[in-house]
Parts: C-alpha cells; structure tokens; sequence
C-alpha cells in the first residue's frame, strides 16, 4: 500500500538505479526520478560512455516512463565542476590521489541532488549502491553497512556521508546481488538491463589522466628529478602528476634493477624512487574524518580497514588523534598507500569512520 512518504530516486541511467526505483515503487513510496546532467552535450568526445550523459538521461527517463514515474533532469554541471572535477585538480596537482567517486557522493548526489530532493517535498534520496543504511536505536546514529554481495559492496565511496545525509538516504540493494538486479530489470523489461557499469573516472573516459589535468589547468606540469632514498639525482623525470606511489612501469628511462615511486614531492619537482620493500608501512596518518558508528572515539579501537577500494580489509589499531585526524596502526605492512586516498574502518559488518590519507 502506498505510504505518505515521499522519495526521489537518483536515475543514473543504469540497471542500478533502476532496479533501487522499482523496488522503492513496490515499498508504497511515492516516487519521482531524478537524473543528474553532468556534461554540456558537446562537452566530452565520448559522451555515451560517461556517466551523466545525454545517453544516460535518456535512459533514466526510459525507465521512469516504464514505471508511471515522474522524470526530472536536474542540470548540475556547475556543482559538478566545482565539487568535483575542480577539486581533483587541485589535489592532483599536490602531489595526492583524488578518488573523485568519493568527492561526487559527498558533494553531489548526497548533497546538491539531496537538498533539491527536499525541497521538492522527499523525505528521501535513493541510488543504486550495494550498501544498507540502518538505524542504530541504543546509541541513536545512523550506521552504514556493507553490502550482501561482497564483490560489490561500496561503503568505501560512502564514508563520507554525515548522519544528517545517511538519516535521508535509502539503499534498496544493500541485500542483493548483481545477477539478482539484472534479472529484475530483464524481467520488468528495462531498456538498461545488460548495460555494463562505468569503469573510468566519467570526466576522463579515455584514461589520459595527465592529458586532463594539463587541459583542465592550462599548464604542462614541468619536468624535475628522479631521486634515490639517500636523495642522491639518478635521472629525470616528465612531471610529477605522470607518477603514483606504487609505479614501476611507465618510468621513462631504464635502471639495473625494477624501481618503484615511492613519494612525490611537488614543489621540489622531484619524484623518489626505491625497491618493492620501500613501499610497505604499518602506520597510516588520515584528515578530514568521518565518524558514523560512533561521535568520537575515546580510546584505541580494534577494526579491519583498507586504504584503497580494491584491496581487502586489513587489522588494525585505531585512535582519533584530534577533531579531525585519525592514526592507524596495521598489524601487518600496507603497500603503495597513497595521500590523498581514503581509508575506511569497519567494525564487521559496520563502517565505523573514514578519512583521507594524509601519510
């Protein structure tokens, strides 16, 4: 039975969202589509493949239109720029690793699309990821859990969210599966049934991250020095944003034995390089924080984390070292972690807090 409550369904366009809209229709809220316009038409070469697309809205709208539901384009280019192509830029240009999936959750969808959501009346923005959000009564905050489909599981580009976003958020398909998505919306007969999932940062479908970053900014990253651990020059290299901690291949000259970037530092324009073993720490310094299971920690934790989205989770000791800092000690070295990524607790199955590496 339909309820009073009101939702809008954040319509990306693909199979995701459009399985979250119908399963939100079968709940009894009334619902409206949204979908997000990200790009000028002309903007991007490769516009069918971007998320937020001409494409994309016109598949959202597809969708809206098979389930008797009202379809609302909102243009959101400006926030866009701003919260997120424009802010990767900057923190590229540091010498960290933006994850800009992060940066559009906080930002966009979870701030500039919720807040037009509420002023149309929803109490509610639903999207498409496999993540559940849940109220916790004993210590009245909203908690974010992982997903059934471990493979798919995504709290890690939710962390950022604060406790007035997640009381506001609904997730549907915290409990299922990719296949079972797809074979709802073969079922109800979805245009993007089998549509794949974006894989490519959207504002660079290509991949050319340097290619971006030197258009976006009007400048060609200039050219500096290949250092060893002792500091000592072994070479030159083309710029520091061509380099991630971790890289080996792509160095651009040859040595007698496989080197890896180990750091960057910007304004000195050098890169350091260094064995495999270089790479490996236990401790991991972290900024601009999230706390979503608890307010504040008071004493060291015991969690697992990870420090990038692909990797597993690790154990650790946790400790909040100020308002908006957080150390962890893992148990066992990390590889390649990179400032400027995130790294996300868990306590089980619950996401405790997050925050950006710093070092």
């Amino acid at each position: 039975m339909e309820t009073t409550h009101k939702a809008m369904i954040a319509m990306s366009g693909g199979v995701d969202s459009s399985v979250a809209a119908l399963l939100t229709l079968r709940a009894g809220y009334q619902t409206i589509g949204g979908t997000m316009r990200l790009f000028d038409r002309a903007a991007v070469s490769a516009e069918g493949k971007i998320c937020g697309s001409h494409d994309d809205v016109l598949d959202a709208k597809s969708v809206c239109e098979r389930l008797g539901m009202e379809h609302r384009v909102f243009d959101m280019k400006e926030d866009f720029e701003a919260a997120v192509i424009r802010r990767f830029a900057d923190i590229y240009r540091q010498g960290e690793t933006p994850n800009p999936c992060i940066l559009c959750n906080r930002f966009v969808k979870f701030g500039g699309l919720l807040r037009r959501a509420l002023d149309l009346g929803c109490e509610y923005i639903v999207t498409g990821h496999y993540t559940s959000v849940t109220f916790d009564a004993g210590s009245g905050r909203y908690l974010l859990q992982k997903a059934a489909d471990a493979a798919k599981d995504q709290t890690y580009f939710l962390y950022g969210l604060n406790q007035f976003q997640l009381a506001h958020t609904l997730l549907p398909l915290g409990k299922l599966t990719k296949p079972e998505v797809r074979a709802l919306a073969e079922a109800n007969g979805f245009i993007n049934s089998r549509k794949h999932d974006s894989q490519d940062i959207c504002f660079i479908p290509d991949g050319d991250y340097v290619g971006f970053l030197e258009r976006y900014c009007g400048e060609v990253c200039p050219e500096g020095d290949f250092l060893d651990k002792e500091g000592h020059v072994i070479g030159r290299h083309k710029g520091t944003i061509r380099y991630t901690i971790g890289q080996r291949k792509g160095l651009g000259m040859g040595f007698n034995k496989p080197m890896y970037v180990c750091a960057k530092d910007v304004a000195a324009r050098t890169v350091t390089l260094g064995d495999n073993a270089d790479l490996f720490t236990r401790e991991v310094n972290a900024r601009d924080i999230n706390m979503i299971a608890v307010e504040r920690l008071t004493a060291p934790m015991r969690v697992t984390a990870k420090v990038r989205y692909s990797q597993r989770e690790e154990w650790a000791t946790l400790e909040q070292t100020g308002e908006d800092t957080l150390h962890l000690t893992f148990d066992n070295p990390q590889r390649a972690v990179a400032p400027g990524q995130a790294v996300v607790c868990y306590d089980g199955n619950t996401v405790i807090c997050g925050g950006t590496i710093e070092t």
